[in-house]
């Protein structure tokens, strides 16, 4: 803790420095970084805080029945503090997108995505989240909350439900499959805020030139401007004078590497989706009404009788095995 005390006080030190501000990418990731270290540092300074009330009333000499009721509060703290120092993926800290696809099998499959959709509604809930629906068909929702991504992301799979089907007049056992998958909401590119630092930019000037390649300007008001990390090269020679060529080349060169950029995230979104598909085999957790009540997942070998209640939102045995 001492040694992100004194990162708290080095990041102050800095973003108190105007000069910080000359580079405005460097500012807002110091920032952010400070937000997060206060953040942190809040949470440790309550658990300090819970343990010493706990500690003074175990030495008070009184005689206790049950253990002080901060324990359990103090125990699910320092649990989730320990599983957020786990998130240490690129967007564990963002909010998410969640959907939820259907199967084959009619009814049955519609039914089980709607299940999933209330049980991760109320897991939300229980977070804390906000919780805001973008469409029905297929089920997709937008997840607010810290962490988010990072709680959810081990989610995305194909979930299988065994149960009496209330469909069927025969009172038949069925199977059912829905897919779901979890996205980050990554962060979008405000245009006014994106600025190109001044070093990554190499300016050249010519002489314009008329039609047909004719010299129609014996002084260099011409402007090309090459943006170094990317190549990506923007020439004006329409404006009278280099000032103007220069702005209007850094306005176009802007707007290319802003579509660049919004290339980038789709093709890391389409990266981060599953390519699985709602069927046998693809499993990753099994939810079993019948003949029998049991939730397991495949990949932890985690599991538990609690159909129900994990049914209602209670993931967290499921996602913290997961993530640890």
């Amino acid at each position: 803790m001492e040694n992100k005390q004194n990162r708290r006080r080095a990041l102050e030190d800095e973003v108190g420095n105007p000069d910080i501000w000359k580079n405005r990418d460097v500012a807002n990731d110091k920032i952010k970084e400070l937000g997060e270290l206060k953040e942190l540092i809040k949470k440790f300074e309550v658990i300090k805080n819970t343990l010493e009330i706990i500690e003074i009333k175990l030495n008070s000499g009184e005689r206790l029945d049950e253990p002080p009721k901060e324990l359990n509060q103090v125990k699910k703290e320092i649990s989730q503090l320990e599983i957020e120092q786990l998130f240490k993926g690129k967007y564990d800290k963002q909010s998410a997108f969640l959907s939820i696809f259907p199967g084959a099998g009619g009814e049955d499959a519609e039914d089980w995505a709607k299940m999933l959709e209330k049980m991760y509604f109320n897991y939300a809930k229980k977070r804390n989240w906000s919780i805001k629906p973008i469409d029905n068909n297929p089920v997709i929702f937008e997840i607010k909350g810290d962490y988010a991504y990072g709680y959810l992301k081990k989610e995305t799979g194909v979930h299988r439900l065994v149960r009496i089907s209330p469909f069927s007049p025969e009172k038949k056992r069925h199977t059912s499959f829905a897919l779901v998958e979890v996205l980050p909401d990554l962060p979008e590119i405000d245009e006014k805020e994106f600025r190109i630092p001044e070093e990554d930019l190499r300016v050249e000037f010519f002489r314009s030139s008329g039609p047909g390649g004719q010299n129609v300007n014996k002084v260099e008001t011409a402007v090309r401007v090459i943006h170094q990390p990317t190549g990506i090269s923007v020439a004006s020679q329409v404006e009278r004078s280099q000032t103007q060529n220069r702005q209007r080349a850094l306005k176009i060169l802007k707007a290319k590497l802003i579509k660049l950029m919004e290339e980038k995230q789709e093709e890391e979104l389409s990266r981060l989706r599953t390519k699985v598909k709602p069927e046998w085999g693809n499993q990753i957790r099994s939810y079993v009404l019948n003949p029998y009540k049991l939730v397991k997942d495949h990949r932890t070998a985690e599991e538990t009788s609690r159909v129900e209640a994990v049914l209602e939102g209670d993931l967290d045995i499921f996602i913290e095995n997961e993530l640890k």
